[in-house]
């Protein structure tokens, strides 16, 4: 290796039928302009909570980090879990304290002032700490700081109050984008009162609800070598990573499923490690796709020629594994399979590290 960087870049191409997954602040799907033509627009955080809560449900992770003002009531709940004997309003009373001396406070509603995003392994340091009557500023951050939860080693940590809590983020989530322009369009909706009287023929609620279909291009990439700085166990942070790309594919943000039951999985998965740069093939749909006959098909083979045009300006990737994604050199793989090789290989070159 020419060095010790290692970059892993996640592409897929995924259609969506009739959805409004990611809403603005007025109910409407979100948008943006891109290459002159209005796209629709699903937020990389409303992505990440999908993918979050994929860990959660699906990695078998006892790792995983929980955002919330509630962090003085989980704390004291691992208090109990150490020490039964402990009551209840004693453990939340030494958690509000053990976490005011790591320089984290809380309200009378023992609620944090910001959200606060903490691995359990962290909280049960904290927890600990608590029990043992620690109060060193300094000691009790660094337990703050170390074994952090895979997702916020991913995705980050900020800590307004103080900075010495921040986490950098190894992993970068792009907006996704549909690859055409779009239209949004109107479910005008009504619903029935059951009891209602038989001379009674109007609705019990009519309303309105705003949707729209793509096909989206979806990326996110990772510095493998940032995450394992972050994680310091190759095995666990090659099965992390194995874990996130498996999250990236199958996640999906829960806005409006029941209504449209959304349910879909991409149409191409293409996964790259690099020694150089991660790299974004949104350019591929600068020129929005147009057609009558569907998007996806073109959209795949815009991705493929994309990869193969950006070739030209940077390193030969360590390797390339893809899913329904020709043309590209790489061989053509089932998921569960891809993630087996990607498992594999990135194993092999960590090894030479």
């Amino acid at each position: 290796m020419k060095n010790n960087n290692i970059y892993l870049d996640i592409h897929t191409i995924q259609t969506v039928p009739p959805s409004n997954i990611n809403r603005d602040d007025i109910g409407s799907p979100k948008t943006a302009q891109y290459g002159g033509a209005t796209r629709a627009r699903v937020s990389s955080q409303a992505w990440k909570k999908a993918i979050r809560t994929y860990f959660l449900e699906y990695g078998n992770q006892t790792n995983v980090g929980i955002r919330s003002l509630e962090i003085p009531r989980y704390v004291a709940g691992k208090i109990r879990e150490i020490d039964e004997t402990i009551d209840s309003e004693e453990a939340l009373s030494m958690a509000k304290k053990t976490l005011k001396s790591a320089g984290v406070n809380s309200n009378k509603e023992n609620k944090t002032s910001a959200l606060f995003f903490i691995g359990s392994q962290q909280a049960s340091g904290l927890a600990q700490a608590a029990i043992d009557k620690l109060n060193k500023k300094s000691d009790l951050q660094e337990i703050i700081q170390d074994n952090p939860a895979i997702d916020i080693a991913l995705f980050g940590r900020m800590v307004a109050d103080d900075p010495k809590l921040n986490e950098d983020a190894s992993s970068q989530v792009a907006h996704a984008l549909s690859t055409h322009a779009v239209q949004t369009e109107f479910d005008y909706f009504t619903a029935i009162d059951d009891f209602s009287s038989s001379n009674n023929a109007g609705a019990g609620m009519l309303g309105t609800i705003e949707y729209n279909s793509s096909t989206l291009y979806r990326y996110a990439n990772v510095a493998v070598h940032e995450f394992m700085n972050q994680i310091k166990n190759s095995e666990a942070a090659v099965s992390a990573l194995k874990l996130f790309i498996e999250a990236f594919v199958k996640s999906m943000p829960t806005g409006k499923s029941n209504t449209f039951a959304n349910q879909t999985l991409p149409q191409a998965l293409l996964i790259t490690v690099r020694p150089d740069r991660p790299v974004n093939l949104v350019s591929a749909f600068e020129k929005p796709v147009q057609s009558n006959q569907g998007y996806v098909d073109e959209s795949i083979e815009r991705l493929a020629d994309e990869f193969t045009e950006v070739s030209k300006w940077v390193e030969d990737p360590y390797f390339t594994l893809a899913v329904n994604l020709e043309n590209i050199g790489a061989a053509q793989e089932t998921f569960p399979r891809l993630l087996e090789a990607f498992e594999q290989e990135l194993t092999d070159i960590l090894s030479d590290t």
